[in-house]
């Protein structure tokens, strides 16, 4: 996620590094997007609680998005400094391990509670959530309950959305579509074009518009308004819970295959399913952890829970992707 407040080139001109390399111990480079490596995300958290552990020194070095992790690797094949790519999801591992640059984890997947089954031996899970419209209850008191109703709403009632081909929640909702509506999306994207206020390239900067009161509804997560709720103490967020099912998002973890800290590496992946990386979670990247940890916390409870979980599998995602975006462009963004 999820995240509070291209090309590949442009996106390789995003790499920030976010602590220096220290001269007498192994340095594990974690590649990930600004969010989870932002002060208030989980990245602190996780250096701090593995160094000890590995005695070695965590770099974290940030993409502007999930996306453009892959594409940054990508683009620097053998030669990446990236160990770990962290912060892919499911709807781009089946992409990401055809590229090649990707090996197995081998860690105990034994242990991992999600919604679905795992079996991926390169990808690891380390946390999830559900993509859901976002909206304030004290402006709007009867939200959407299904896609049929938002797009019978008025055309003066406003979304944001993000760009499918530079944001996970973007092509999360082109996929959310697709899956409900089929061959009769293009119709949709048609009718949902009116009540678009604008098409972001990311998450942040869509959410921020909908916090400006810019929109009615933001595309986000079910997850979002937990983090109103406890680290603002504010209700008045909520997820339109939408009877025709919520698409979900796994996010994942891999070790790059160019590593020169392999050992390391895999060391990192079994510490992701640990109580002291998956207890991070929660309140800091605002999504559910894939382990069993500790109870989650208060507010979490509130939250939409989906009766319908709705996933695609790799293979499909990558096989129609080019196809499903053009469609996209044709019906949204002309």
């Amino acid at each position: 996620m999820k995240r509070f407040i291209y090309p590949i080139l442009s996106a390789a001109l995003m790499l920030s590094a976010t602590v220096a390399q220290a001269a007498d111990k192994p340095k594990l480079v974690i590649y990930t997007y600004d969010a989870f490596a932002a002060d208030w995300g989980p990245a602190p958290a996780v250096k701090k609680a593995f160094e000890p552990m590995c005695d070695c020194e965590v770099q974290f070095v940030t993409a502007d998005s999930s996306i453009g992790i892959l594409r940054i690797i990508q683009l620097e094949g053998a030669s990446t400094k990236a160990d770990i790519a962290l912060g892919l999801d499911t709807n781009l591992t089946d992409i990401a391990q055809k590229t090649g640059l990707f090996i197995e984890h081998k860690a105990d997947i034994s242990e991992l509670n999600l919604p679905i089954r795992w079996t991926n031996p390169v990808f690891l899970p380390f946390d999830y959530g559900y993509f859901s419209f976002v909206y304030d209850s004290e402006k709007i008191a009867t939200a959407p309950t299904s896609f049929d109703e938002l797009l019978a709403m008025p055309e003066d009632f406003k979304i944001v959305i993000q760009d499918p081909r530079s944001s996970t929640p973007g092509l999360g909702l082109l996929l959310w579509v697709r899956q409900i509506y089929g061959n009769k999306a293009p119709e949709v994207w048609k009718k949902l074009k009116p009540r678009i206020l604008t098409i972001t390239k990311g998450w942040s900067e869509a959410y921020g518009l909908f916090l400006k009161g810019e929109a009615e509804m933001v595309l986000s997560y079910t997850t979002s308004p937990a983090y109103h709720m406890i680290a603002e103490k504010v209700h008045k967020y909520r997820a339109a819970g939408f009877t025709d099912g919520h698409y979900m998002q796994v996010e994942v973890a891999a070790v790059v295959k160019a590593s020169k800290q392999q050992a390391l590496a895999r060391k990192f992946m079994a510490f992701m399913l640990t109580p002291a990386f998956q207890d991070i979670i929660p309140t800091t990247n605002w999504m559910y952890p894939v382990a069993k940890g500790k109870d989650l916390p208060a507010g979490f409870e509130k939250l939409h829970q989906p009766n319908k979980a709705l996933l695609m599998s790799g293979a499909d995602v990558a096989k129609n992707r080019k196809a499903w975006v053009q469609e996209w462009l044709d019906n949204v963004s002309k």
